[in-house]
This record gives C-alpha cells, structure tokens and sequence, in this order.
C-alpha cells in the first residue's frame, strides 16, 4: 500500500460516517497507521520470522551472506543500534538484536544484579522484548515524521519533484523492527513452565527463541565451571512445548536455537532409564563415568550401579549427589546434542565453546553435518574470551609449527602492551577482523551476536566521562568527548527531545486541538541550536 492509497482508503472510510467525523483528517490517520504498522507483538513475530527464514535460506545458498546482532539490555540501546544501522548502511538486511539472558539478570532484575543463573524473574525477559520493540516502533516514527515534515515543507513551496521524491521515500520506508533472537536460559522450570514463557515472549514479539541443555534450577553462565546437562528427552520436551507454543500462537515459521553446553559441562543430574540398547538414554548413559563393579558385595549402602556395554558401572557420584561424564567426551556428546536437537525439532544449534577457534567449530559442525547437512550456527562472540591473548596465542602456535624464530616472544605474556605494535599483534588481529567471515564461511556459522557488548560500552564510556567530568576537565569532558562527536558524526540522540518524541506530540497535539494545540517546539526551544 502506497501513501495515496492509504490516503484514498481513509477518506473513503471518513466520508461514510457523516459530519460527525469531520474533524478527522485522513491524512493524519493515515500518518498515524504509517508510525505504527505493527499494531501487535504477534505480528512483530511473524514479520521476523520470515526475514529470518529468508536469510537462513540465503545463508544455505551463500555461506557469505551470514547475519549478525549485539546484545542489547534496554530498549533505547537496541533502539540506537538499528537507527545507527540505516545510517551507516542503509538497510538493516542481516541485522539483529541479542536479548541476553546474562544481561537481563545483571542489569534488569528487582533484586539488583544477579550472576546468570535463571534467578532473575521470568517476567523481565518477556518485558524487555516488548521494551525492545516499543523503542524500534518509536525510530520508525521519529522517522517518519522528519519525511512527513519534509513532504509538508515541499508542498508549501510548490516543488512537486521533491514531493514526489519524499513520498516514494515514504512507500519504500523500512522499519528498524528487526529479528530478536531472545535467551529463555534452560526454561526457567519444567517442560509446562518453559510453554508459558515461551508464549509470553513471543506474544511480545520473540520470533527466535534460544534455549540451553542445563539443569534449570542447576544453571550457570556458559563460561563458567559447574555446568550440569539434562538427558536428551528432557531437552527434547522443552524443544517441543516451545514450538507448541509457537504453533498456538499463529507463528508457525518460528526459529528455535538450540544450545549445548556439554563441551564444558562435566556433570549430569540424572541417569536416564534405557528402554533399549543404543537409544537415547542408552547412548547418554554411555559418556558416564565410573569404576567398574565385579563384585556386588563390593557396593557400599546407597551406592548405585548401570549396566554400560557390557560392564557393569557404579558411578561417580559427587557429595550432591550429581553425576560425573569421562573426561575427554565434550565434544562427542557436543556432537550427539546437536544432531538429537536437528532431529527432533530444532532448527539452529548453538555450541558454547571455551574460546573463539575456527577449526575447533569446525571440527564439530563437520560431524554434525555428516549426518544433517545443512546445520548451522548461532555462535557467541563472547566477551568472556579475551580475545587478544586467545588469537595472538593461536598465531604464536601457527608461527611455532612452521619453524618461525620466536624468540622475541614469550607466549604466557602476549597480552601485554609492549606486543601490540608486533608483526604477531598485526597478524592475530587481522585474524579477530575476519573471523566472523572465515567461521561463516568454514564452520557453519550463520548468524554472530555478542552476548553483553553494551554492558562493556556503558561501563568504558562512563569510566572515561567520569575521570575527566570529575577530574581536571569539568564540563569540557561532556562537551569535547560526547556532544560534539554526537555533532560531528550525526547522531540523533544530540536532540534529546525530539529523540524522545517531543516533535511527534507536538504533530499529534496538532491532529487532536488544531490551533489551539500548545507545543513545545517553538522559538524557545534549546534543541533549535542543533540545526
């Protein structure tokens, strides 16, 4: 629909009603219906779904073309995110939001900040995906409302071109709502529990929802020690009742990611029960570790035993009474995970590793795709890697290999600053640079996001402004190192006001009061200074 259409159809609809609808113009209606197209998060969903569908696709067909995201932990970060996005690239093809679990229980929670351990409420996660949203919807209008300016200002100076050209700007806008990929962590509870979340946040918007092979009620971060895996058939229900939840709600081209941490994981909760050799459970129960047991009058009060292959096993048991793997198995039951998710339901893996390597992914996504072909990847370019040291270390061991003279370098220090201007310091970037491509491209991975960026952004740009603010600087620090680089490089957040939606109000008072509207945009306006 174009905006004459929509413009015929308004006031063809106004014109049915009578004098006493006279005092609605059908070209605000329709500015209005323009500024708000999404009118629910339902169709928020389905609108993203199939651009990620369409783009997963596209990845199948060029593994160039992978997409990307930032994690975001408020609404006007995502918000300045994608603005930013149209301004520099002119499209927002490819690009997504992160919704960060780890972020929403260290910056969202009423209780303050929380380690990522499912502790935060359920609630927050679906409340940030409408937050996230309701400030994309936002960027629309703003938008929006410049061209619609900008097509009044052509009309009162009679350039037809130019309105012309404006309003093809108008049909051809493209919204800032992208794609949010959205952590529900391992479900927040059982199989019914992690349903009820999942239809919350998709009815706020979620079109892809990640979620993990923890314990819930055992669940760490993914970089961090006591991660405990659930059996397969655990996992697999919560896949299913969060496509159940999918497929209620309309949404029947939803992404499900599913994530496995058995590469760090070296504990279980559960021994699952086998109904048959080399099942499920069976080959779950393979990875288990324990001492061999040939004398039943060898077993202490409450110890247990399993039949493995054809042994029998008491299992390592710790105090709590979890359940250790063999060492040495992560990747293997990495393996299994991923296919047993393809095979029942899911539709992207996610792998979380212990550093950003190509050719470690690489090596288990081949498995992998020896069996489903066109597995791929949702992988985190976490900052919990520190990926200086890691990519320097890899060239090191590269260089080590081919016979290079590396006597200038010692490999536990090349973190340190006296490195960065190396050849190897030069080299190990250029590799930071391109891993994205290069893991698309050989690893499988279709779409990179970085978990909790802007927890970083915000504490290094508050630690910068608050040295100088505070220190010699005073008011020269805001000036100098944040609202004239908002000048200089044409953000929009420099208007505050109009950023917040003063400007759009103000037209909307217009629409509702006609002259007798008080507006906030006139002479006296500060904003004015920023032309």
């Amino acid at each position: 629909m174009t905006y004459t259409t929509e413009m015929t159809h308004a006031s063809n609809f106004l014109a049915q009603q009578g004098d006493t609808w006279r005092a609605i113009n059908p070209e605000f209606v329709v500015r209005m219906r323009l500024q708000n197209r999404f009118k629910t998060g339902l169709d928020i969903a389905q609108y993203t779904a199939d651009i990620m569908r369409r783009d997963m696709q596209g990845y199948d067909d060029d593994a160039s073309q992978y997409t990307q995201s930032l994690g975001c932990w408020h609404g006007f970060i995502g918000q300045q995110k994608m603005i930013s996005v149209k301004k520099h690239f002119g499209t927002t093809k490819g690009r997504y939001l992160y919704l960060s679990g780890w972020m929403v229980a260290a910056m969202r929670s009423e209780f303050g900040p929380l380690p990522d351990q499912s502790m935060h409420e359920k609630t927050s996660v679906p409340a940030l995906i409408e937050e996230l949203y309701t400030f994309l919807k936002q960027a629309d209008a703003r938008e929006l409302n410049h061209l619609f300016k900008e097509l009044d200002g052509a009309r009162q100076e009679g350039d037809h071109v130019k309105e012309r050209a404006v309003q093809k700007r108008i049909d051809e806008f493209e919204t800032h709502v992208v794609p949010i990929i959205a952590d529900i962590d391992a479900g927040f509870g059982n199989e019914e529990a992690t349903y009820l979340l999942a239809k919350k946040m998709i009815e706020a918007g979620a079109c892809c929802i990640q979620i993990e092979n923890q314990v819930s009620d055992a669940k760490q971060c993914g970089h961090q020690d006591g991660k405990v895996t659930v059996p397969h058939e655990d996992f697999l229900a919560k896949i299913n009742a969060v496509r159940y939840a999918f497929m209620e709600l309309g949404i029947e081209n939803g992404i499900i990611v599913a994530r496995t941490d058995s590469l760090g994981a070296g504990l279980t909760q559960k021994i699952p029960v086998s109904q048959f050799a080399g099942d499920l459970a069976d080959q779950y129960n393979a990875f288990i570790d324990g001492e061999e047991v040939t004398d039943v009058a060898s077993l202490a009060t409450g110890d247990m035993v399993i039949r493995q292959g054809d042994k029998l096993i008491k299992p390592t048991r710790l105090p709590n009474g979890l359940v250790k793997f063999k060492v040495n198995t992560g990747e293997d039951r990495v393996v299994l995970d991923c296919i047993t998710s393809l095979q029942n339901g899911a539709d992207l893996l996610w792998i979380e590793t212990e550093k950003p390597h190509v050719e470690q992914i690489a090596g288990m996504v081949n498995r992998i795709r020896e069996v489903v072909p066109n597995a791929k990847l949702v992988y985190n370019n976490s900052p919990s890697f520190n990926w200086t040291l890691n990519f320097r270390q890899q060239v090191f061991d590269a260089w080590q290999e081919q016979g290079r003279d590396l006597s200038s370098y010692h490999r536990e220090n090349l973190m340190s600053q006296q490195y960065d201007d190396s050849e190897l310091a030069q080299v190990a970037d250029e590799k930071i640079r391109c891993f994205q491509q290069d893991a698309s491209k050989q690893a499988g991975i279709f779409h990179h996001l970085i978990t909790l960026p802007t927890y970083h952004t915000a504490a290094l740009s508050t630690d910068n402004l608050a040295k100088d603010y505070f220190g010699t600087q005073g008011m020269l620090a805001y000036v100098e190192g944040v609202q004239r680089q908002e000048i200089r490089q044409s953000l929009a957040s420099v208007k505050h006001q109009d950023m917040s939606g003063s400007n759009i109000g103000d037209d909307h008072k217009e629409y509702f009061s006609g002259n007798q509207a008080l507006k906030a945009s006139g002479h006296n306006n500060t904003m004015n200074q920023f032309s």
